[in-house]
């Protein structure tokens, strides 16, 4: 009997200052939504955060329980109140480099600029199956183009964390 694939659940949080004040219009949040949701991804929810560690860390963990998938968009630069690795880094317990380098990697043929980032990927433990949370830059276009740069490896990544240890025979 084969298995059953779970459902592809994911939150979008963005991380600015600026968006959770009001000051400005969140753009990425609503763009990776759209990206996620054409790519068979249910949104279970989507928040706005200030750039503060704990509210990140706080948030981060509370959708590792409700969601497969976490992305985050914003705070993942060089100021000093870029702090979504930070909080990330807290509450992780395995960072999976390969997925950071990758987007990294693609963002560097967009911009040099994208060296700069700092964002991480890693898994979240919870009671069932550990989430996973990819940091992404905050500018809509940086937060898609590193996301897709990753899309066709994340269901495998996600059935991985499942428990599904069965290997794909062609991953696009």
């Amino acid at each position: 009997m084969p298995l059953t694939k779970p459902a592809r659940t994911a939150i979008v949080l963005t991380i600015s200052d600026g968006c959770y004040s009001g000051h400005r219009t969140d753009l990425s949040g609503p763009a990776l939504q759209t990206l996620l949701t054409s790519n068979h991804f249910t949104i279970v929810r989507t928040q706005t955060l200030p750039d503060e560690v704990e509210a990140i860390a706080t948030a981060l963990q509370q959708a590792a329980t409700e969601a497969s998938l976490i992305v985050t968009t914003g705070g993942t630069g060089l100021s000093a109140r870029d702090v979504t690795p930070e909080a990330t880094r807290q509450v992780c317990d395995r960072l999976i480099d390969g997925l950071s380098e990758t987007i990294r990697r693609e963002g560097a043929l967009q911009t040099p600029l994208a060296a700069l980032s700092r964002g991480l990927c890693g898994t979240i433990p919870t009671q069932r199956n550990p989430a996973l949370v990819i940091n992404l830059p905050g500018s809509p276009i940086g937060a898609t183009t590193s996301l897709s740069a990753i899309l066709g490896i994340l269901p495998h990544a996600l059935d991985l964390l499942a428990g599904d240890t069965e290997h794909p025979q062609n991953v696009s």
